[in-house]
């Protein structure tokens, strides 16, 4: 995922080039600062992911995640 995707035809830019245009412009121009945005963001779904897996029994998800042992 290092390279950057072509964008379906038609399209000027792919929604992962687009997305990461917007977070740049959104924090300024400074890719640590859009990084950083991003991967707390990342942190804060995957909390909020197992949150969900504690809550939420095995037959209710219908098996899309691993029931616990």
């Amino acid at each position: 995922m290092g390279k950057r995707q072509n964008a379906p035809i038609g399209e000027a830019m792919s929604e992962f080039e687009l997305a990461a245009q917007q977070a740049l412009a959104a924090a300024g121009g400074d890719a640590v600062v859009a990084l950083l945005t991003a991967l707390a963001r990342n942190a804060e779904l995957e909390r909020e992911l197992a949150l969900s897996r504690a809550a939420v029994s095995n037959g209710f998800s219908r098996g899309w995640h691993k029931a616990r042992p």
